[in-house]
């Protein structure tokens, strides 16, 4: 019995990760204007906050794996040995790629092919991956594993406090009207997910404050997982301790940090600060 894990770019899953786990990752396409790239396989991370960092810099879009690309994935998946794919995607009210995948499961039938909407973004999908490969390698059936991811997402939280809302705006992430006010009273949102939703949660007029109510909100319980994700020049590590010194006792078992790449990137903008809490407590 045998088990692979799928996900896609948006999952922000570095190649060390995806090395040591035999996690599939399905890549998005990011363009700057008529410049397209395969993300990350094309474009780092740090090549891409460098590039959005030039004033002359066209605004960064996203675009979902092809069915075709899915379909090739889930057939090599079979092609080398495995019995099942559990397939974890970003959130559907964020990408076209977890309907692209239900199609291309939908073209192999009599295939075991589970597809799951992780509802969040960057580890929020990637936990859930980490966790699937986990169980995979310990010999758990797909059916059981993707159950078990479900129950996970169920129990997980993500908080992102935003320099601005500009760059979910003109995503379509997030409503213009909503962008607008922010706009004008020059707030830091704050913003989670829920039912694949964007929802703004809070919105402090400075910086200072938005980083204390994102700690707050992070730290309101016991978490098992804390996943810290910050887009440049945010200091990852200094939001790391001051969280992890305000969280309730027992601590995480599980603590990660890594940059917002490309995907994620492209509607979030410079200078956020973000947290994947998983409740298994």
């Amino acid at each position: 019995m045998s088990v692979a894990i799928v996900t896609d770019s948006g999952s922000d899953l570095t190649p060390q990760q995806l090395a040591e786990t035999g996690i599939v990752q399905v890549p998005l396409t990011v363009s700057f204007g008529e410049e397209s790239f395969v993300s990350p396989d094309e474009m780092s991370p740090e090549e891409f906050w460098r590039r959005l960092g030039v004033p002359s810099c066209p605004f960064a879009r996203t675009a979902a794996p092809s069915v075709g690309l899915f379909k090739k994935t889930f057939e090599d998946a079979f092609a080398q040995g495995h019995d099942s794919v559990v397939c974890v995607c970003l959130s559907e009210g964020l990408s076209a790629t977890i309907k692209h995948a239900g199609m291309a499961r939908d073209m192999l039938p009599g295939k075991n092919i589970l597809t799951l909407d992780s509802m969040s973004a960057s580890l929020g999908c990637g936990a859930l991956a980490l966790r699937g490969a986990a169980l995979a390698a310990a010999g758990m059936p797909g059916v059981e594993i993707h159950a078990r991811l479900q129950a996970m997402r169920d129990v997980t939280e993500l908080f992102v406090g935003l320099d601005t809302l500009d760059f979910l705006r003109k995503g379509g992430r997030i409503g213009t009207a909503k962008a607008a006010i922010g706009g004008l009273l020059s707030i830091k949102p704050i913003i989670t997910m829920k039912e694949n939703l964007v929802l703004v949660i809070d919105q402090p007029r400075t910086r200072s404050k938005a980083m204390d109510r994102v700690i707050e909100l992070m730290t309101a319980r016991p978490v098992s997982e804390l996943h810290v994700m910050y887009s440049p020049p945010a200091d990852a590590d200094a939001f790391r301790e001051m969280v992890l010194a305000r969280l309730p006792k027992p601590g995480p078992k599980v603590v990660t940090t890594q940059i917002m790449g490309p995907v994620i990137g492209a509607h979030i903008g410079p200078g956020a600060y973000a947290g994947v809490l998983v409740h298994e407590i």
